[in-house]
């Protein structure tokens, strides 16, 4: 499907594609879309993805066959940055010029997988996580993680999930890793910058994708990126990068819509079971908004008026 906003920027025609054609993927998956921008930065770059269980996982195939068009190791839904660390270390080893890359879902990053996340971040190994988070276990499912929003059903939340979403960000920047940064997909220029920071960097990366899934969000599968968009504009999805987890740049200003917010909630039916409305979430963004002002130095009302 082409996308006129993008311009075409997640249709890459490459003979070294990260994902192939015929792959498992859902219509409408923000992480296919992903892998396409990653393969637009990284170029011919020689790369290695280490990918926990999680719909990635599945979107290789069954062996012996592949769609994944670079080296590939499959690991348990805890062991990813583990194994990562390894294979950095192996590339290390040898002198090869090989960025290793873990690529997971939400629960391998903010839940199950937290752990030896943590742990790799702590050692600053020179590893690039990417986190395509579709805010729920979309592969097992459908149950509620620490990532999926206030108010949305899962198959273990009937009524919406009580707990807001854990801001992962701000755990990561404690760690005090080099970079970390947040990535709408609906803003190409910005994605495709820091996909290709990030990967000529050296130790700890991590990326945060907010990754449309039409299955679990219950949504029109043209809509992902639209529902980015409205993420990003009503100031749902803060997007920003942090350095050295001490300075923190806002990327993207969004216009604190209510307008996009209650298209963003009205779209996907996720949210109506538990009635979530603008106003329900307006006083938690704006709490959010004040602190990033703060820590990014530019104290300015994070809600404009008129």
């Amino acid at each position: 499907m082409n996308e006129p906003v993008l311009g075409g920027f997640c249709e890459l025609e490459s003979a070294d594609p990260v994902l192939r054609k015929g792959n498992t993927n859902c219509g409408g998956c923000g992480m296919s879309s992903t892998l396409q921008a990653l393969r637009r930065a990284t170029g011919e770059r020689r790369i290695q993805l280490i990918i926990p269980a999680c719909c990635g996982a599945v979107a290789g195939g069954a062996f012996p066959q592949s769609t994944f068009g670079v080296p590939t190791l499959m690991t348990t839904f805890a062991c990813a940055p583990a194994a990562a660390s390894g294979a950095a270390s192996v590339a290390a080893l040898n002198g090869e010029d090989t960025r290793v890359i873990c690529f997971a879902g939400d629960g391998g990053t903010f839940d199950i997988g937290f752990a030896s996340l943590s742990a790799a971040a702590e050692r600053n190994e020179d590893i690039l996580f990417i986190c395509y988070d579709n805010e729920i276990y979309g592969n097992t499912g459908g149950q509620r993680s620490s990532a999926t929003p206030q108010g949305a059903v899962t198959s273990n939340t009937i009524d919406g999930k009580l707990e807001p979403k854990k801001d992962i960000l701000a755990i990561m920047a404690a760690h005090r890793i080099p970079y970390a940064a947040s990535i709408s997909l609906a803003h190409a220029d910005d994605t495709h910058r820091k996909f290709s920071y990030a990967i000529e960097q050296k130790g700890f990366r991590f990326l945060h994708v907010l990754s449309p899934c039409p299955t679990g969000w219950k949504s029109e599968p043209a809509l992902g990126l639209e529902l980015v968009r409205l993420a990003v504009r009503s100031g749902l999805f803060p997007v920003y990068e942090i350095f050295d987890g001490k300075r923190h740049v806002v990327n993207i200003e969004p216009d604190f819509s209510d307008e996009a917010l209650n298209m963003y909630l009205s779209l996907q039916r996720r949210f109506q079971k538990s009635g979530l409305t603008a106003a329900d979430l307006r006083p938690a963004i704006d709490r959010y908004w004040q602190n990033l002002r703060a820590l990014s130095g530019r104290i300015v009302p994070a809600r404009r008026d008129g």
